[in-house]
């Protein structure tokens, strides 16, 4: 059964976004897409989440949404640990509630979740998703997180960091936004460490800490010196052995401060904030915000080096600043590869 937010109140450390979510339920405004306006009400946002808000992917969306409502553009609720069984109906029951954009995740509902954007064509949905826009739902815009810049900036870092020069890399399932976010690294890494063998392992689930760190272990054992953290669990197997870890998603240096070198960042707030002004324009239409997530847009980006200042060899470190000002400026890319990473 999914948990609707903010109803609860049981997390102490969410009780503020909940109070501030909360709100958002008793403004409805139903109308057609675009309908609310900056002159009227608040836009009407609802998400649904198949894993909890703190789950790095949908803690930026969360984010994102959390500072569209502190700006007053928007009133937001939220569903989080919806089954996938549950999602088509959550995705009517949001839609019958007159929300005028509804945002989320749907890798494993994709027909269902597109049949419900053509049961309400006046509602705009904004949803991630392995694939691309359709004539036949022009309500129902993609978006995945293409940070693939970053990652690779991040490679390249770790790639000075290697000793051993074996890298392992754990990942939640091999899918295309997954997988283009190894291969980036991967490539950076063997720019800076080359003949760097990696070993390529996915746990099969979005969230499950307890595996991902076991998995990690194993890659450990056979002798990798620095960890691609795809998921939760893998720096905590790092910091237990005494070895580094790299990021994905958010910054983590703060809970792991001698374990985690740097982190690739998505900012969700690009691809939201493009939708919300094209919902209040009625010019919201299907259309693959993914684009949005390239550094060039502000949609990822890599943290300063905080406790692991001056421990990156200058020399790299000038090398990622001369390509992160490349790819900025578009004169530099990244190669986008979608296909399953392999263990070398």
């Amino acid at each position: 059964m999914h948990k609707v937010s903010p109803m609860r109140s049981t997390i102490s450390r969410r009780s503020v976004l909940q109070a501030t979510a909360a709100g958002a339920g008793l403004l409805a405004l139903p109308g057609l897409v675009g309908r609310a306006s900056a002159q009227t009400a608040k836009l009407k946002v609802a998400a649904i989440y198949t894993v909890p808000v703190e789950q790095q992917w949908v803690s930026r969306i969360h984010k994102a949404a959390m500072t569209a409502v502190e700006r007053g553009d928007i009133d937001y609720v939220f569903s989080e640990n919806t089954a996938n069984a549950d999602y088509e109906r959550v995705m009517r029951e949001y839609s019958e509630a007159g929300h005028d954009l509804i945002i989320g995740e749907v890798f494993a509902v994709e027909d269902a979740a597109r049949q419900v954007a053509r049961d309400y064509p006046d509602k705009a949905y904004l949803m991630g998703s392995s694939f691309k826009p359709a004539d036949d739902t022009p309500n129902f815009a993609v978006f995945d997180n293409y940070i693939q810049d970053a990652s690779y900036l991040t490679g390249l870092i770790a790639g000075a960091m290697t000793k051993s020069k074996n890298v392992g890399m754990v990942g939640g399932f091999p899918i295309p936004e997954v997988n283009r976010l190894m291969h980036a690294f991967m490539a950076g890494v063997s720019e800076t460490a080359p003949g760097t063998k990696f070993q390529v392992a996915f746990i099969g689930s979005w969230f499950d800490p307890p595996k991902a760190k076991e998995t990690a272990f194993a890659q450990i054992d056979a002798g990798a010196d620095v960890m691609y953290a795809e998921r939760f669990g893998v720096s905590d197997a790092a910091k237990e052995r005494g070895i580094l870890s790299i990021g994905n998603v958010i910054d983590t240096q703060a809970d792991y401060p001698e374990t985690v070198v740097t982190s690739a960042l998505w900012h969700f707030e690009p691809t939201l904030d493009t939708a919300i002004k094209k919902v209040r324009d009625k010019t919201f239409k299907a259309e693959d915000y993914g684009v949005y997530s390239f550094m060039k847009e502000g949609g990822c980006s890599i943290p300063p080096l905080g406790t692991f200042e001056g421990k990156v060899p200058a020399e790299v470190m000038a090398l990622v600043a001369e390509r992160e000002a490349a790819i900025k400026a578009g004169t530099y890319t990244v190669t986008i590869n979608d296909e399953e990473p392999k263990s070398t």
